[in-house]
């Protein structure tokens, strides 16, 4: 225990290895914090929406809902406020929250064009993401490993201790083996502490805040193992330091980029915008059109409405919803593919975590927190789920001419936010683990063929066990 508290009164002392610490704990709060900011800010624009729904949904109910009102016109000005909460983990990794709307009013209109016209930002420019706890984790912890870990060994043999630290019996050849140790709980420690903390004041699952913890601690472990590794190749400090920060500019920034860039190429995909210009396409050329073109698809998905009166003037509700519909079942194989190559290129990313240890934890964190593309692919079907309801209410009201009053109003759907789809992925966290396990095997068997070596020269004898 001795041993212990004489190594971590050194490792304060150092001005530098104190910084590195400190630096990582204050990081780690400020990221935490501002994601639950963040999430509150979220939940506070879903108040205020919510709000100004029922003051916009009352304003329509006295303007449409009177004794002979039109269901056409209370369909077309009547908005619906759909919204998709923030997961209590979301705050540890904000994802695709901070790209993606995650509020959005709809109307009995086409729904394909109400999705994706909000699609003002491309995801690609964001790729460094947001500051939360996922990006100190991944792009600032290796940073400070690097800071704690480059002259563990090369620092002893340039102040000319290397050989009488060996010989000690109490420090003998454990001492690395201590300090590594205790450098990475050090860091485990500055993470976890703010991590666990923020988890508790989101009231986070515990089996999810576990899950993320473990992440964050193979994950470190994995950096953890490198840095020992080439600190116990015999370098000097300079040369382990610049061999550390290309590991790190590889791992963590050029290797995901060309990888981002090759599934980019490979799995092309459209912008959300050019769904909603597509749909457009097709509903406004059906005001050119004769108007059994258009019924003679929407008749096939809806017979019940065959038979109700035609429309005989230029302009009726019915045909203006039906031309809304068929235009977004026109685009129904254009949104699939949109859909699976998204899904696709998130599959893939998942399966660089095998190799990138940054791309397996971010992979993980993302999931846990429900906050990747599965979840904003879930919200956007819990919407046309929405969407389905709204148009099975209205139709009955529009086919039949029925007069939509105000008691119809308070029988419009409601729209329910979907339930959590966060889930713990077992393939990313398995790579990590294999990962982890073999750097920090290696970094292991380094440290032991250096710590022999440094005991031989320290007693005089030869590589064979003779004096020479």
């Amino acid at each position: 225990m001795n041993a212990w508290k004489a190594e971590l009164r050194l490792l304060f002392r150092a001005r530098l290895s104190a910084g590195a610490l400190l630096l990582l704990l204050v990081l780690t709060a400020l990221s935490v914090a501002a994601g639950l900011a963040a999430t509150a800010r979220q939940q506070a624009v879903i108040a205020r929406v919510e709000a100004a729904q029922g003051r916009d949904l009352a304003s329509v109910t006295r303007e449409y809902g009177k004794p002979d009102g039109d269901a056409g016109s209370a369909a077309y000005y009547t908005f619906h406020l759909t919204t998709d909460p923030p997961s209590p983990l979301a705050f540890a990794a904000l994802g695709q929250r901070d790209v993606q709307p995650y509020v959005l009013r709809v109307r009995l209109l086409g729904l394909q064009s109400q999705l994706y016209e909000s699609e003002t930002l491309n995801p690609e420019l964001a790729l460094a993401g947001p500051f939360d706890f996922a990006f100190v984790l991944t792009y600032l912890v290796p940073l400070v490993l690097i800071a704690l870990m480059h002259d563990l060994v090369s620092g002893e043999r340039e102040a000319g201790r290397l050989r009488l630290l060996v010989s000690l019996p109490v420090s003998g050849r454990g001492v690395w083996g201590r300090r590594g140790v205790l450098r990475y709980l050090l860091v485990l420690g500055a993470l976890l502490v703010p991590f666990v903390t923020g988890a508790a004041i989101a009231r986070a699952p515990v089996v999810a805040t576990f899950a993320i913890a473990l992440a964050a601690a193979l994950y470190v472990a994995f950096w953890w193992g490198l840095a020992l590794w080439v600190a116990a190749r015999g370098w000097s400090s300079a040369a382990n330091g610049a061999a550390l920060m290309a590991c790190w500019i590889v791992l963590t920034l050029l290797a995901p980029a060309l990888a981002n860039a090759v599934i980019s190429r490979a799995i092309p995909v459209a912008r959300g915008v050019d769904l909603t210009l597509a749909q457009r396409e097709r509903v406004h050329r059906a005001w050119d059109i004769p108007k059994e073109e258009t019924f003679r698809p929407f008749f096939v998905k809806h017979p019940e409405w065959r038979d109700t009166p035609p429309v005989l003037g230029r302009f009726h509700w019915k045909w203006y919803y039906a031309m809304h519909e068929v235009g977004d079942e026109g685009v129904s194989a254009e949104v699939a593919d949109y859909r699976q190559s998204m899904t696709d290129r998130e599959v893939w990313t998942a399966r660089l975590g095998w190799l990138l240890p940054a791309a397996a934890v971010q992979t993980l964190l993302h999931r846990a927190a429900d906050s990747d593309l599965r979840a904003h692919l879930a919200y956007q079907r819990s919407i046309e789920a929405f969407h389905t309801r709204l148009r099975d209410f209205y139709y009955p009201y529009l086919f039949q001419e029925r007069p939509f009053q105000k008691a119809d109003f308070e029988r419009l759907p409601r729209y329910q936010p979907r339930p959590s789809s966060a889930s713990l992925p077992i393939s990313p966290m398995i790579g990590l683990l294999v990962l982890a396990a073999l750097v920090s095997g290696a970094a292991i068997r380094g440290v032991r063929a250096l710590s022999s070596s440094a005991a031989r020269e320290a007693t005089g004898a030869s590589p064979w066990g003779v004096r020479p």
